[in-house]
Parts: structure tokens; sequence; C-alpha cells
């Protein structure tokens, strides 16, 4: 967190306690709040890197400037760079800001002391030149050598007699610093201390992708590298002498476009697939898919009018659907086969919510109007397709819009249609949709064993970030089910892409999950439901508030707010249900709102909703039924003992990566 500028510290420690010594200066930062919770947001911090320079003190047992010249330094002939430069450098360093002005004196006026061979930065300054933020020394030539290590992944050129390939660091420590090691939901990219894509990133420019890496300095130095071209920016300014200006960004990135430019890059938008990661959560380090895709996705039924439906040519098929199931021209999958020529459609079967998506109790068997085929329910007597159901099916046939969290019961009635399916030796076929959530971003807690229902058809994590075709993929082999399995694939669905990217039409996927808002916040505001609170079920904006009788609105939007959970606030807001838990009382709670899609990570803010409710209302919110839904006992326990949520989804990051590495085998899009 520290390495990221993700730890909460502030960003400048205070210069009095400086002015006083190194000491003083200490101990004022062991005393400081913090100005967000840990791993929660992105802020250049001077005083996180203050205290990386202590820590290596303490580790190392010898001060900072000696180890690091032992370690790095001097192995790579770096001659010239150093803290505190002797007095016979003096004359080859540039001069930066004029200080100490007597009163009434303008800046550049001469009258003052031109810093020269000093850090310019005051802290590092008043504690003696030396600190982890500040106040080193270097050229060009040595930091060339720095350079070239770094894109020879840590290894050392023939340096004055030396062999090549001798390692500062190991390629693994260099991977560290050039992947992403924020925590997933913050949207500013950094590696382990270098900046990747943030709004100090002005020395990429417009070509280099993103996936190089570098710094910068305030007085105008920084360094850009690129391991795609092989390239380095080395770039030594000075852009405070004799008094500050604003920042040269715009000269940075016009350097880095025109160095990128002779090198024959090309586009910013190249960027190898190796530079992705994940903690808990994985995500994309290329430009966002969304911001660039502008055509029309083509779902699995109409790729399948496409292909003029010959994969069920000569089949009675049987279908299961509901309102969802549309093509792009917004006719319903159920009309479009049922005018198929050589395809004879022959029964309906509805999953919950029933073939319109309007019911939310369990359902009768019934009649579809517009074709007078019997619609089966799979919610209600029963929860899988029955042989007399599927007498006279040759194929059946899957198309419904999930919602891409595990506890959505329609990946369940798939995954019980494809057994019974395999046990009748009936052909499944699934035509394919979105994610709506994309097919990128994996959020725990993993599925405890265990806990297998309904509501958790396959162990896996809250949301998975896969179709239902790849997920069918998953079912049939890891659970060893053996149906003959056909998925009609999509065309032009980047897994990045959100379902606000697809240029498709937008429909409820049931009747509380109403918007795109709201299927971005279900799989965090889900989960509270059992635990005694009202999700909005029986108000206009469901699954978008939450509150109970018990709650005191003011209370919980200020708690939540200082939590600085990334990409969403809280308004205190009233409302009374006409249904569902608390129908016809007035509660207290909070509205949320989505500030920064980018950011948002839904269970993150679930888990803070749950640990702020355990804190504030113990008696009232009953923690240990969340575990209903979370399927996580772990979880649950770490929430009532007062863990970080955010530390309980990086510590889960092993599961997710075990799942991850499953998952792969099944994916169809890139």
């Amino acid at each position: 967190m520290l390495l990221t500028h993700t730890s909460g510290l502030a960003p400048d420690p205070p210069i009095a306690a400086a002015q006083a010594g190194a000491d003083a200066l200490w101990k004022e930062i062991c005393a400081e709040s913090l100005d967000a919770p840990p791993g929660m947001h992105f802020e250049y911090s001077d005083t996180g890197y203050i205290v990386l320079g202590k820590l290596v003190e303490r580790i190392a047992s010898e001060p900072l400037e000696h180890y690091a010249d032992r370690m790095f330094y001097a192995p790579l002939r770096m001659t010239h760079t150093r803290f505190r430069p002797p007095a016979d450098w003096i004359p080859q360093i540039a001069p930066t800001e004029e200080i100490d002005l007597p009163p009434g004196q303008q800046p550049g006026s001469g009258k003052g002391k031109v810093l020269r061979g000093e850090v310019h930065d005051p802290t590092a300054r008043a504690i003696g030149g030396v600190a982890g933020h500040a106040g080193l020394f270097s050229t060009a030539d040595d930091l060339a050598r720095f350079c070239q290590m770094m894109l020879d992944d840590g290894a050392m050129a023939s340096v004055k007699g030396q062999p090549a390939g001798r390692r500062v660091f190991s390629a693994e420590i260099v991977q560290r610093m050039i992947l992403p090691e924020n925590p997933p939901w913050v949207p500013s990219l950094r590696g382990y201390g270098w900046d990747i894509d943030s709004v100090y990133s002005s020395p990429r420019g417009e070509l280099f992708p993103i996936g190089s890496y570098g710094h910068t300095g305030f007085t105008g130095t920084s360094v850009w590298m690129d391991p795609e071209s092989r390239t380095f920016i080395v770039l030594l300014t000075n852009a405070v002498h004799p008094y500050r200006r604003p920042a040269i960004s715009s000269l940075r990135s016009k350097v880095a476009t025109v160095v990128a430019a002779s090198v024959g890059v090309e586009t910013a938008n190249t960027l190898p697939s190796a530079t992705e990661r994940s903690v808990g959560a994985q995500r994309s380090i290329s430009v966002h898919p969304a911001l660039a895709h502008d055509a029309h996705t083509q779902t699995g039924i109409d790729v399948l009018e496409a292909q003029h439906f010959v994969p069920l040519l000569g089949k009675r098929v049987g279908l299961v659907t509901n309102q969802t199931g549309i093509d792009s021209q917004g006719r319903r999958t159920v009309d479009v086969l049922a005018k198929a020529k050589g395809v004879k459609l022959v029964a309906l079967f509805s999953p919950e919510h029933g073939i319109e998506g309007v019911v939310d109790s369990k359902l009768k068997s019934g009649t579809d109007l517009a074709t007078g085929l019997p619609i089966y329910s799979l919610y209600g007597d029963t929860m899988r397709p029955t042989p007399e159901m599927l007498r006279g099916v040759d194929a059946l046939v899957f198309d419904i819009q999930d919602a891409g969290v595990r506890f959505y019961t329609y990946i369940t009635t798939m995954g019980y249609c494809i057994e019974v399916a395999a046990q009748l030796r009936i052909p499944f076929f699934v035509l394919d949709r979105p994610n709506p959530l994309g097919g990128d971003v994996i959020e725990g807690p993993m599925l405890d064993r265990g806990r297998l229902s309904y509501t958790a058809y396959f162990p896996m994590p809250v949301r998975y970030a896969m179709t239902l075709g790849e997920l069918a993929q998953m079912f049939n082999a890891e659970n060893k089910i053996g149906v003959d399995l056909h998925v009609i694939t999509m065309n032009d669905w980047p897994r990045s892409a959100t379902y606000d990217a697809t240029g498709l039409m937008w429909l409820p996927t049931s009747p509380n999950l109403r918007t795109l808002n709201a299927s971005l916040l279900y799989p965090g505001i889900e989960i509270l439901q059992a635990a005694g609170v009202s999700v909005g079920r029986g108000t206009n904006t469901p699954l978008e508030i939450l509150g109970a009788p018990w709650i005191h609105a003011s209370e919980l939007a200020d708690a939540l707010n200082h939590r600085f959970i990334p990409g969403v606030r809280f308004v205190a807001t009233r409302f009374t249900p006409t249904d569902a838990l608390y129908k016809g009382q007035q509660c207290e709670g909070v509205s949320m709102i989505i500030a920064d899609r980018q950011s948002l990570d839904p269970m993150l803010m679930g888990l803070e909703i749950a640990s702020t409710l355990w804190k504030l209302y113990p008696d009232q919110f009953v923690i240990e039924r969340t575990l209903e839904l979370l399927g996580s006992q772990v979880t649950v326990q770490l929430l009532k003992q007062g863990e970080s949520p955010a530390r309980i989804i990086l510590d889960s990051s092993e599961d997710i990566d075990y799942f991850r590495a499953m998952r792969a085998k099944y994916l169809l899009y890139n």
C-alpha cells in the first residue's frame, strides 16, 4: 500500500515537524491519523515514502543512502548518483529555486539563496537531505544504466569489464514493479514504485502503450520505459529556477510522443495480455473497450438466425426462456423459433419470475397466448424439467439474460436443465448473451464447497465474469455431466464490455433488477437483505437504496462516506416499502449514487456496508445471515471480528486465482 500510494497516509508531512529534525518528523508521522482507510484509494503520498525509507533503514540496519549505494548504484556503476552530493560536484549540478527571500523581494530578484546541490524538497532538506521520497541527484548517463537494467528484467549490461547478466533484481521483482499492484477498485494504476496509468502519466505521451511505466520528479525530471519497443526516455529539465512555474506535463508528453514516433510506436492501444493481474479481482490495463466499442453485439439468437437455424433443423425444440430472450430486432426468441422453417418448437420452460419476468413468487405451468405452446414452470412444484415435460423434445435450447452473479437463480436453472438433458440424452444448446457486468472482473468471496444450493449451483466467486455459454462448458466438464453441449457464441462482444457498451436493448432481468445501475450494485447489496435490511423491494428504486426502521439515515450515510468506498456515495433517505421486508413500515437508510463506474467494486461496497451496519447496529443487523448469499463462513467471521473489508478481499486472492485458472479453460471471447 505504501508503494502504490494507497496506504491512507497524508500526502505531505507537516513541515514544522521536519524543521525540528528527523526524530521530530518521525514522531509526528507516527502520531498522524489516516486520511483514508488503508487500501481504499490512491493519493500520492510523500509521507508514505518517508515511511518506506525509514523501514529500509530499520531492516537493513544502515542509513538509507548507504544501503541504496551498496545495493544499486555501486553495482550498476552509477558513479554520479547519490544523496548529498560532494562539493566538487556542485558546478555540474543545475540550480533550482531561489529561497529564503527577504521581505518584499520578488522571486528571481537575486536577493535570496539559490539552491544548488541541495535537495529542493523542503521536508527532505530540513532533515538533512536524505529521505525516502526525495533527495537523490543523478545524471542522464547513470539513469540510462538503471533504465536499461529494468528493460533487461533486472540484469545488468556489461559495465567497465563486468560481464553482462549480473542481476540487480530478479525478473519476478521487476514484474511486480511494472504491473498493476494496486487494489482492483483503484482506477489509478501503479506498480511497486512505478506509475503505469494515473494523473501523473504525462511522460507516457500519446503513443507509448499503457503497460509502459515511469516516474516524475517535482523539479522537472522524469523517466519513462516501454518494454514493448525497449525504449526509455530520461528527461532532466529544470522547471523551478529561479522560482516555481506551472508543471511541465505538456512538455513531457510532447517529448515522449516524438520519441515514440521515431522508434515506430504507432498506437497506445497495443498492450500484451501479460500485463493483467488480479488481487481478488482482475482488471485489464488496456484502454477500456467500452470506450472504443461502437458496434452492436450479436447475441446467440441473432447468430442462429444468421445461420438459418441450421444447428436445429429437423429437431423438435424445447426452449428455456423469459422476457429477456429477444433478438436484436426486439422479437421474442419464442416467436422467432416458432416461425423458423425446419424447426418445430414444441414446449417452453420458464425460470424464476416466469416467462414474462414479473412474478415474485412460486409459479404454476401455463400456456403461451401467442403460440399456444405449453409453458412448464421450473420454479414451482419442481425446479427441474421432468421426463414428462421433455417427452418429444429432440433439443433443449436455453436463452435467458443472466445477471453475472453467483446467487442469481437463472444459472442454477441452466445447470439443472443440463443435468436432465444429459440423463435423457437430449442435446443442449445455449444461445449466448453478454455478462452485463463485463467478462474481466472477478470478485469474491469464493463459495464454501459444502454450501451448494439453489442460489449456489457451483463453487465459484460471487462475481465470476463468464457468460452463460462459458458457464455451461465449465459446469458440464467440471461436474462431469456429459451432456451433448452446443454454445451458439456471440459476435462482437469484447470481454471487458459491460452491457451499456453492447448496443443491445436493456430489459429488466427480474422484477427488482430494473436498471443497469441496479445490476452494478446488486452483487454487494443483495447479501444484506437476509440480515434484516430492506434493499428497496417494494419501492421505485429497488437495489439502489437500503434501509430499516432501526437505522438512522444521517448516521449511516456519514459513517459510509467516511469509509471512502470507491466509486459510490451515500445519501440519507427515507422510504416505505409497499412489499417484501418491512412492508408498510417507514425505513431510514441511504441511496447509493454511482460516482465512478470504473472504480466501483460492488462486493467491497457490500462488505463495507455490512461491516458498518454491524458496528452501528449489532443488536438489529444479523450479520450471520449474510452467509446465505455470501457463502463464505470465513468472510462472515472476519467481518464480525472487525477485519477491514479491503483486507478480507485482498487476502482471498489465492482462492480467486485458483478459480481464474480453472475458468480460463472455458472462455470463448477475448
